[in-house]
Parts: C-alpha cells; sequence; structure tokens
C-alpha cells in the first residue's frame, strides 16, 4: 500500500486545495481535512491526466508521413473502437466513439493499476464502475432523447403493443435502471475476486509463483473493459435507433 499511499500524498498536495474548495462549496466536510482526496480517487484522477496527457501529445505530434509511436497507438485504439461502434450502433456511429474510447481506456487503465504491487485497483471499489455506469446511462438515455425526440423515445418504454403498454412501461424503466447496477456489480466483482486472488498468492507464495496471477488480472483486465464498452454501445444502438 505504500505506492497508493505516496500517489495519494503528492495528488492531495497538487489537487487538494481544490478538491477541498468544490467539497466546501458544496456543503461536504471530509474526514481528513489535509488530505481531500481518497486513495481511489487519486488514482482514478492520476489515470484521467494521463490520457489526458496522451491525447495532447497525439495532436501536437500528428503527422502524415512520419507518425510518432503515440499516433500509431492511437490510430490502433481508434480503428479498434471505430469497428466495433459500427458494428454494434451502425449508422452514425462516428459522433459516439469519442465518449466510448474513452471509457473504454478509462476503465482499461483503472483495471491494470492493480498490476502494480501495493496498489488496490479502483474498479474493485463499488463507487468507481458505479460512477462510470451512472456517466454511461445519463450519456445514452440523453441521445436517445435527442435521436427520437421526448415522445418517441418514450414510446421505446411502451412496447409494441399498445393495449399492454401500462404494463410493459414501468417494466423498462425498472430494466434500464438496472443496468447501472449490471455494468458496476459485473466489473466490481471481477475485478475485486482477481484483486484478492493476487492477494493471497503473494501472501502464500511471494516469489515466481503468483506471475500467472498477475498474467490472469490483465486478461481479465482487457476483458472486462471490453465487456463494460461493449454493453454501452448497445445500449447507446438500442436507443438512438429509430423504429420503423
Amino acid at each position: 500500500m505504500f505506492i497508493q499511499r505516496l500517489i495519494t500524498h503528492y495528488v492531495n498536495l497538487i489537487f487538494g486545495g481544490a478538491a477541498l474548495w468544490l467539497m466546501h462549496l458544496v456543503g461536504f466536510h471530509p474526514a481528513d481535512v489535509s488530505a481531500p482526496i481518497n486513495g481511489t480517487f487519486s488514482l482514478e484522477l492520476l489515470v484521467a491526466v494521463a490520457l489526458i496527457c496522451f491525447f495532447i501529445a497525439v495532436r501536437l505530434t500528428l503527422s502524415v508521413e512520419k507518425p510518432r509511436a503515440a499516433q500509431q497507438i492511437a490510430e490502433i485504439i481508434h480503428e479498434f473502437t471505430g469497428g466495433q461502434a459500427e458494428q454494434v450502433i451502425g449508422h452514425g456511429y462516428q459522433r459516439f466513439q469519442s465518449f466510448i474510447t474513452c471509457v473504454l481506456l478509462f476503465v482499461v487503465l483503472n483495471n491494470l493499476l492493480g498490476l502494480i504491487p501495493g496498489v488496490v485497483t479502483p474498479t474493485s471499489m463499488p463507487a468507481v464502475p458505479f460512477g462510470i455506469a451512472v456517466l454511461a446511462f445519463l450519456y445514452y438515455n440523453y441521445h436517445g432523447v435527442r435521436a427520437n425526440g421526448p415522445l418517441g423515445y418514450l414510446k421505446q418504454f411502451a412496447g409494441p403493443v399498445w393495449w399492454m403498454s401500462w404494463l410493459l412501461f414501468p417494466v423498462e424503466i425498472i430494466s434500464h435502471l438496472a443496468r447501472m447496477m449490471s455494468l458496476t456489480i459485473r466489473l466490481y466483482a471481477n475485478m475485486l475476486a482477481s484483486d484478492l486472488l493476487i492477494s493471497i498468492s503473494f501472501s502464500m507464495m511471494p516469489l515466481l509463483a503468483p506471475l500467472p496471477f498477475l498474467g490472469l488480472h490483465a486478461f481479465v483486465s482487457l476483458v472486462q473493459a471490453y465487456v463494460f464498452t461493449l454493453l454501452s454501445m448497445i445500449y447507446i444502438g438500442m436507443a438512438v435507433a429509430h423504429d420503423h
């Protein structure tokens, strides 16, 4: 936990004052005024800053003739998310690709932080996947209303048979709300289990034996980030679909 405490310490030195001001602004008083940003949020903030720096570096070094490593990596990611979004969402997927890419990268990097000794995977804390799930929920509903209009989007909740709408409407509302919990629990449970497995393996076999479990954690991290992003794309595609 030393590395995580060290990261949290420096994050609070840099952003602690601003965070404390924002907390007081909304009437929230942290338990520790000297360190208002906890360890989990510190890691999330670190990932967000790293992604912003990466995107800026790619933008400043764009070159058609001599693309650098950052640009090549960005192009691979762009092609992957674009291909997946085109298959799942279909026509007009481009306007959602930036959001999808950010979700994928943010979840992947937070998952992979668990590979660092002494760092607890941020997504193994329920608040982190829940926050991303709420953002995805608000995003696809917003675009559903924008694409179909308020009444047109609400018709999707009523089902195809008008005389059954009184029954289907509340069921669909509950189903949509349950999507946030589904996204949260799936990511949280898998990453928590992976973290526990690594902790047990290090406590029992501290040398080379934990390496297979670290590899398993990396695999689970990638798969769960892909599943989270894929489900988000499916929800977006269903929300913006037009009835014919």
